[in-house]
């Protein structure tokens, strides 16, 4: 049978415990191998898992049930679709060495950029409020690396772009940078400095919602746009504390990982040409950024980040699902002072 299907494996590499010394070499390799064979140990679960999402979100297609967060997903669909159907993906993966080795499992936790606001990401699924673009229905699962069992209520926190690459509350740069250019060198080679946090209270495109059952956390949000250097990309990060705030916001005591998903360039390219797109104020100044041209190299050090995207009808503007499979491992705790409240680096990511 052959497995269709978008895998993130995340191995916590670089972890750290509040309060405790870094990881030991032998952590590291511990950690390291347990995310080289998960492809491989998990496969018939990662199989199953795939089938599953995928069945329901065709089941509520076919019922044309309307497009909203409550409509989209069905939790009660979700055990159908055990039957191992085949999926859509980045990459044909015909058998459990190629699933193992092929670039679609992929580590490494990377830079949660600078635009993260600490309660400022509302507890929520529909994450799009006034933006407009393409309607994005996300689908994220959660899976154990160590049982290949899904994740159940871990708190999934996603932000991301609007269509002409601004985060909310960052809308200008600082009036002393307006005509700056792409670093044309160093470590921040093609960025453009960080945008001043203008706005305290815009959240939209900011949300996180917990995982349910099935380990699956689900949003309704707009395709993301891009911004000079980057990537088209949704940030991540999977909280398993946290502490709900009277603003609808939360703050969380305990993370176990922080990364990016990606989108493949043919549909990104496709997109780019439809409004409000063609509105991005850098299109026929700089251009978009390739994925393999990231200024961060964070595509290409985890090619495997990358949504499996399909139409959520006949045509392109009615909207597109994006499913993707996350492995972490829920004994690692990330330093929550480096992770969640450090001041925010200096360069726009």
């Amino acid at each position: 049978m052959k497995f269709f299907a978008s895998l993130l494996v995340l191995g916590a590499l670089f972890t750290s415990v509040l309060g405790h010394a870094e990881p030991t070499e032998q952590e590291i390799a511990e950690a390291k191998a347990r995310k080289d064979n998960f492809a491989y140990i998990c496969a018939p679960q990662i199989k199953a898992y795939h089938a599953m999402r995928k069945r329901s979100a065709q089941q509520q297609q076919v019922l044309g049930g309307a497009t909203d967060a409550a409509t989209m997903f069905l939790e009660e669909n979700l055990q159908a679709g055990m039957d191992g159907q085949k999926l859509l993906g980045c990459t044909e993966i015909d058998d459990d060495t190629t699933i193992r080795n092929h670039t679609c499992v992929l580590a490494n936790e990377v830079t949660q950029g600078p635009y993260y606001h600490i309660a400022g990401h509302p507890i929520r699924q529909n994450m799009a409020e006034d933006q407009l673009g393409l309607p994005f229905y996300i689908d994220i699962g959660i899976l154990d690396v160590n049982t290949c069992e899904p994740v159940s209520n871990v708190l999934v926190d996603i932000w991301h772009a609007n269509t002409t690459g601004h985060y909310a509350g960052h809308p200008d740069p600082d009036p002393d940078l307006i005509w700056e250019g792409p670093a044309p060198y160093g470590e921040r080679k093609g960025l453009l400095t960080k945008f001043p946090r203008w706005n305290q209270h815009e959240t939209w495109l900011r949300a996180a919602w917990p995982t349910n059952k099935f380990g699956v956390s689900q949003f309704t949000s707009i395709f993301p746009g891009y911004y000079t250097g980057r990537a088209t990309h949704i940030h991540i990060k999977v909280h398993t504390t946290w502490e709900p705030l009277a603003n609808g916001t939360f703050l969380t005591s305990r993370l176990i990982h922080t990364g990016q998903l990606f989108v493949e360039d043919n549909l990104n390219g496709i997109i780019d040409k439809i409004h409000p797109y063609t509105e991005n104020p850098i299109r026929n100044k700089w251009g978009r950024t390739r994925n393999w041209d990231d200024s961060l190299k964070i595509f290409q050090s985890q090619p495997g980040s990358m949504f499996d995207i399909q139409k959520v009808g006949g045509v392109l503007q009615q909207g597109l699902r994006g499913h993707i499979t996350v492995g972490v491992d829920p004994k690692f705790d990330f330093d929550r002072g480096s992770a969640n409240q450090v001041p925010y680096t200096t360069h726009k990511e």
